[in-house]
């Protein structure tokens, strides 16, 4: 090769070098808008990466995909139920908590709502209750039950969560039986609530539920007590249900995958996340609970106040935990499964 050719070739490796991101990339996998993106780039910033975000809408989705095969994530953040199912499948590895000094900022009081109390495998992210968004303008004489799933009026402007355990477990509420229940009979006439519900929904979904909701497109949906306080922080017409018969509550945690190649990276994050101004910081964006003893005396006092995240010690009697039933989670999928198809 010519002088020439080779300076030209030399040139080419440098513009091509210039215009790649060399920076080191976490790959996290995550609920739809649940995480302030000013925090995200925040913490590329301070740790000179990049953080490569898709998002899923059902725990049993995620679990799907990557059982399926697809690699590449990072972190994950499944609720905890699911990560003992993970972990049993030998799905991630367990965490190391001198990565992690922040990790003492994690409220004791609240580890009873992992699987995973020892934090060996697992770290809470956020705690989450389903209840009932609803039209406050379009339904005046509401009340906070799972039998305003069957108001005929109503028909065609409901939605329900596309999740088999929030959609069963509600329904086994209904009836005065535990969301865990493995008991067939109690199961039985559970699916035969749903079968009710299913005349007057519009659809089950998991994802745009929120803005349906705003539009009016909806008038009830079962949801997520943060992602409904998102709408109802924008629209003064939107409220949020507590069922009296009982709901479910759950721990979403951060897990690092058995193949995750950004391990330390991960670690990281982590204790990036439980830094206490940047819970609090999430917590303002996303309006979900972190288990996170500092972080809970640096939010405004309008979020603490709020009962919708921060419940009562009455409204957390009512909730339960949703629970790894092992070999029984075969049973419940296939009841699902009949559900969704009929």
């Amino acid at each position: 090769m010519k002088s020439w050719q080779m300076m030209l070739a030399a040139v080419g490796l440098v513009l091509c070098s210039c215009g790649r991101d060399t920076r080191p990339a976490l790959h996290v996998y995550n609920w739809s808008d649940y995480m302030n993106p000013d925090i995200l780039a925040q913490f590329e910033k301070e740790n000179t990466c990049r953080v490569v975000l898709d998002n899923y809408d059902s725990n049993e989705a995620m679990y799907a995909k990557i059982k399926a095969g697809a690699t590449g994530y990072d972190l994950i953040f499944p609720s905890s139920y699911m990560v003992s199912i993970m972990n049993q499948q030998g799905m991630i590895q367990p965490i190391d908590h001198s990565k992690i000094p922040n990790i003492q900022y994690i409220d004791p009081d609240f580890l009873h709502l992992t699987e995973d109390p020892e934090m060996h495998h697992s770290v809470p992210y956020m705690v989450s209750v389903t209840g009932l968004a609803y039209n406050k303008t379009r339904i005046p004489d509401a009340v906070a039950s799972w039998n305003m799933l069957n108001r005929e009026e109503l028909a065609g402007r409901i939605t329900l969560l596309d999740d088999m355990r929030e959609v069963i477990g509600a329904a086994l509420k209904t009836k005065g039986y535990s969301l865990n229940t493995t008991n067939e009979a109690e199961l039985t006439e559970a699916v035969e609530v749903i079968r009710e519900w299913k005349k007057h929904i519009a659809k089950f979904e998991a994802d745009e539920y929120q803005q349906g909701i705003a539009s009016e497109e909806f008038l009830l949906c079962q949801g997520y007590n943060g992602d409904v306080m998102q709408i109802m922080a924008e629209n003064d017409n939107i409220g949020f249900l507590l069922p009296k018969e009982g709901a479910s509550i759950s721990s979403d945690d951060m897990v690092i995958p058995a193949d995750a190649r950004e391990v330390d990276l991960a670690h990281q994050f982590i204790n990036f996340i439980h830094r206490p101004d940047i819970s609090a910081a999430n917590m303002e964006y996303v309006y979900y609970y972190s288990p996170n003893t500092e972080a809970v005396k640096l939010v405004g006092e309008e979020l603490r106040s709020n009962p919708t995240v921060f419940l009562s010690k009455e409204d957390m009697q009512r909730c339960e935990i949703i629970k790894d039933l092992g070999e029984s989670n075969r049973l419940y999928a296939r009841l699902w499964d009949g559900i969704k198809s009929e």
